[in-house]
């Protein structure tokens, strides 16, 4: 059965209301979750470098642990790739049958609007 954990800086601030919002999504999305490593995005926000912040719910319905060391992630809207950066987070390791949820920071600027966006490991199309 997957499970829905909140890495431990998460668990320490995030407010209430956003856990409640992770956790609605979560119960969401769990039963028709794909096989593989599949993100179910939160939101897409803009920084004041006008980077994209995409918190996603990162699902692992694999076997292993996944380890975010120079792992390509896409933001994609349709057929459409908005964006393209690769992540090292030595402390962000989603064990399996787990989802976690993140924020991942493109420096990207996307053009298109992000409504429907959706993220990606680069080897999935």
């Amino acid at each position: 059965m997957q499970r829905l954990v909140l890495e431990e800086a998460w668990d320490r601030t995030i407010s209430q209301k956003d856990r409640e919002e992770i956790e609605r999504i979560f119960q969401d999305v769990v039963l028709n979750l794909n096989m593989g490593v599949t993100f179910t995005t939160v939101r897409i926000a803009v920084n004041h470098k006008d980077e994209r912040l995409v918190t996603s719910i990162i699902h692992n319905r694999t076997e292993q642990t996944l380890i975010f060391e120079n792992t390509t992630l896409e933001i994609w809207v349709g057929d459409n790739r908005l964006a393209k950066h690769t992540f090292t987070y030595p402390t962000l390791q989603v064990p399996p049958k787990t989802s976690v949820p993140w924020t991942f920071i493109f420096p990207e600027t996307i053009e298109l609007p992000t409504n429907h966006a959706t993220l990606k490991l680069k080897k999935e199309k």
